[in-house]
């Protein structure tokens, strides 16, 4: 097989660096864009390390509701912004602009919405200290005060080593063909033709990954299983994966991801496929997120093949709130917050049970047709965010 390497920067989660930045309106001012009398407070989190930064921002508006938002600011370093999620966001020379997607356009009085994004940096990364939503400048100063950035640890990869994942690997310790140590075959409920191995020929970072040849058929399950116990992993379980599917998904019920799940007595909390797109599913009373109707499929999203893509989630032990991000981009048919969305959650939220993941497997699971190759690496799990 002809050798992939994607020479890409990865994020590193080592030595964050916690800056906050409150600017506060005093003001009311006209909206430009939709003539309404507005304000806002703005709360501006980094993480950074040498050379890059991951910013989380929230924005309440403290005049009238608004439907479509627009937040403008400036940096005063050389950031660039190289992605985004929650928000469209785009930069012309200091300037930067992020617009309200479809799913959070309605931002009510007094309410807040949340984005984040990712960039780089050379010389300087000073948080902005000025905004204005819609054109109507939310005022105030504030100068942050950095935290020094700690010596990077030895471990890889470099985006979770350092920060307290319990997992973080891209298999580069693996020195057979038969996933080792931290990781071992394993089939839970039955086996069939799959397989799991350790490639050299394909690879998102390094020279290895963990690569999957799923099998279809009723009950073909296979998959590599860490060994690590998550039983204590939280509040928040955080998760990133790089995966590579050969195959889109299919109409079929299949399954390429499998967290044993304390609630549900050992039995699964599954991220895979069905009707074609991405879907959680609680194996203990088979229900599915998004629901399997037209409209909730439609919320949810195929995936690509034959390129790697980057897989977030995070899941909530102490409340009913569950999110999902494909490259960054939050999928809204994936989210679950404890309030019922029609063709969205209404069978996950159905069980009040509290999800308490202790394990997880990368693998396959087929119930009917449906067969894949596909590989995994840069696999990081803990107790904070972890991004692409």
């Amino acid at each position: 097989m002809t050798s992939l390497r994607v020479g890409r920067h990865r994020l590193p989660l080592w030595a964050l660096v916690l800056t906050v930045v409150a600017v506060a309106v005093p003001a009311i001012a006209t909206s430009r864009a939709h003539g309404a009398a507005t304000g806002c407070t703005v709360t501006y989190t980094t993480n950074e390390w040498a050379g890059g930064f991951t910013a989380q921002i929230r924005v309440t508006n403290l005049g009238a509701a608004l439907n479509g938002w627009r937040l403008e600011w400036a940096y005063g370093g050389d950031q660039q912004i190289t992605s985004a999620w929650n928000a469209q966001v785009t930069q012309s020379g200091s300037a930067a602009t992020a617009v309200n997607a479809a799913h959070n356009a309605v931002l009510a009085a007094g309410g807040s919405v949340d984005f984040g994004l990712q960039g780089t940096w050379r010389t300087a990364d000073p948080a902005p200290t000025a905004f204005a939503l819609n054109g109507a400048p939310c005022g105030g100063t504030a100068t942050p005060t950095p935290t020094p950035t700690p010596t990077p640890t030895a471990t890889a990869p470099a985006e979770c080593a350092g920060a307290g994942a319990t997992i973080c690997t891209d298999f580069e310790d693996q020195t057979g063909t038969v996933p080792s140590g931290a990781w071992q075959t394993t089939a839970p409920d039955c086996q069939g033709t799959g397989k799991v191995s350790v490639d050299t020929s394909v690879a998102y970072s390094g020279t290895r990954s963990l690569r999957v040849d799923g099998g279809a058929g009723y009950c073909n399950h296979v998959f590599a299983a860490s060994t690590r116990d998550l039983s204590s992993v939280g509040p928040v379980v955080y998760v990133r994966m790089r995966v590579r599917h050969t195959t889109a998904l299919p109409t079929d019920h299949v399954t390429f991801v499998s967290m044993p799940d304390a609630s549900q007595g050992g039995k699964a909390l599954r991220v895979g496929g069905q009707n074609g797109a991405l879907q959680w599913n609680r194996e203990s009373d088979d229900a599915t997120l998004p629901e399997q109707s037209p409209a909730g499929v439609a919320l949810s999203t195929p995936l690509a093949t034959g390129r790697w893509l980057c897989l977030r989630y995070q899941i909530d032990t102490t409340a009913q709130s569950m999110r999902t991000w494909v490259d960054d981009q939050e999928i809204a048919g994936l989210r679950v917050d404890g309030v019922p969305t029609q063709n969205v959650d209404g069978q996950w939220l159905a069980r009040r049970t509290l999800s308490r993941p202790t394990g997880l497997r990368l693998g396959w699971e087929s119930y009917g047709t449906g067969d894949d190759t596909l590989w995994f690496d840069d696999v990081a799990l803990g107790s904070s965010p972890i991004g692409c």
